[in-house]
Formats: C-alpha cells, structure tokens, sequence
C-alpha cells in the first residue's frame, strides 16, 4: 500500500549524510561555512538566546521551528553565510535545497529610538557586543515591536524544496542558525538589520542613561534570573544599598525573687 509519509530516517544517518554531502562540495572548491552538529541549547550567549526567543515569540512560526532546532542540530545546515539584510545557506533533507532570508532594514525613526534610549548606557563596543549590559538595555533592544529583533513582517524568505508551506522546517533551521551564529559574531545583527552598532557608542553624549529602576512585575524577568536565560554578566548591586538584616531582638531575662525567709 502507498504512503505519502518517507520512511524515518535515524538522527545518526542524516549527520553522515549531510557531512558527506558538505564533503562533496568542499573537496569541489566550495567555502562552506556549516552551522555544527550539537545537542542541548542552539545559543548560549545574550544575542544568540534573544535572537532564538524572538522567532519563537510569533505564533506565525511555531508550527515549523520544532522540526528546524531538529535539523540545525542534526548538523543539517551545511553552508550559512550572513550579510547586508539577508541570510543564504545550504540544508540538507531529503536532497540539498537552497534558502534565503531577508530581513528588511530598521527603520531611521525606529534605530535613532534605539540609539537615543540607549547611548548614555552603553560605555564601550565591548560591552555592547559581548552582551554585558544592564537589565534595562537588555529590555529595551529586545522589546517586541521596537527593539533591534525583526518581526514576522519584516522577515520574507524562500527555499528550493517542494513544500508548500509558508514556511518549511529549511527555512526554520536557518533562522535558527543565525541564532547560532550570533553566538560568535553578535555584530552580525547590526548587519542584518543594516544599522551601525558603533552609533550607540557616538552618541553616548546625549541624552539621559536609562533609568536602572526595575521594571513592572510581569515585563521582564528580574536580574537574577536575566543571568541564567541570557549568559550574560549583569552589574552587581551596590553593596551600600543592600538591606541590612533586621538586629535581633534583646531577650530578657525574668528576674526570679528570692523566697523570703520563714
């Protein structure tokens, strides 16, 4: 009896066949730059983890991006190349398909936003592209809708397989390998979204530095667990502010009179 349904073909044979497959073009001259093979998080690093958290934000996406995280880490993606607002790379399936990605430029508007609610912030490049920034930076370039990250709207992309949907699990696995790569190359973003990171460094004259206050309960996660979702550095509280623990209070003894004499 005939199924539409292709055999299950185990994780250990689609790893040597996409190795085997990247083999193939790289001994015919091609450059190739694959996304590895790993187990457990796909990104470690605040660029990488933000990135990753705001495809899965969009419900637009959801139905694909399981399968993707599967091929990203079966090694799938052999070849990704970021540039200027767009994202190819080469997927091995069934066979090896093409993908591309576009995302659309940040807005004047939108970045000059960014750069003026961050600037008095952020001290060095550094810092910036090492993730070392304080929870309200952090809040702020990865707002839904006016951080840095693009929304659905903004991303359009196309692959070579014969699914029809609107998004295959190629194009998933590489949106989630830029995730990775951000990992590595965090400037990368900047790139993508066609903006300067080194403005937020020019204009840090301006304005005023965001306020440290946390935000309301339910906005963000508080600082200490920014930490472990993120992997990042976070500035440590000012010892003079911490609350002092409350003296303990004097016990008194009860004076016991002396039986008086018969």
């Amino acid at each position: 009896m005939y199924s539409r349904w292709k055999p299950y073909v185990p994780v250990a044979a689609r790893r040597q066949k996409a190795a085997h497959k990247a083999a193939k073009l790289a001994k015919k001259g091609h450059a190739l730059s694959p996304v590895s093979a790993s187990r457990g998080a796909i990104a470690k690093s605040f660029w990488g983890k933000s990135w990753c958290e705001n495809l899965e934000r969009y419900s637009d996406f959801s139905n694909r991006l399981p399968r993707g995280r599967t091929y990203l880490r079966n090694g799938s993606v052999i070849d990704l190349k970021i540039g200027e607002g767009e994202a190819t790379a080469q997927v091995m399936g069934s066979s090896l398909y093409r993908t591309k990605v576009q995302i659309s430029a940040v807005a004047g508007t939108h970045w000059q936003s960014i750069a003026r609610d961050c600037a008095r912030s952020i001290d060095t490049l550094v810092e910036l592209l090492q993730g070392e920034l304080s929870a309200s930076v952090m809040e702020r370039i990865t707002r839904p809708g006016s951080g840095l990250f693009p929304s659905p709207k903004e991303i359009s992309f196309s692959c070579s397989c014969p699914d029809s949907a609107a998004m295959c699990k190629h194009i998933a696995a590489t949106l989630y390998g830029i995730g990775a790569r951000l990992d590595a190359e965090p400037q990368l973003l900047f790139g993508l979204r066609r903006v300067d990171a080194k403005e937020l460094i020019a204009r840090a004259g301006e304005g005023d530095a965001l306020p440290q206050t946390s935000p309301r309960a339910g906005r963000i996660l508080d600082s200490s667990k920014l930490a472990d979702v993120f992997g990042i550095d976070l500035p440590a509280a000012d010892p003079k502010s911490a609350r002092k623990p409350a003296a303990k209070p004097a016990i008194k003894r009860k004076r016991h009179s002396s039986p008086s004499a018969g």
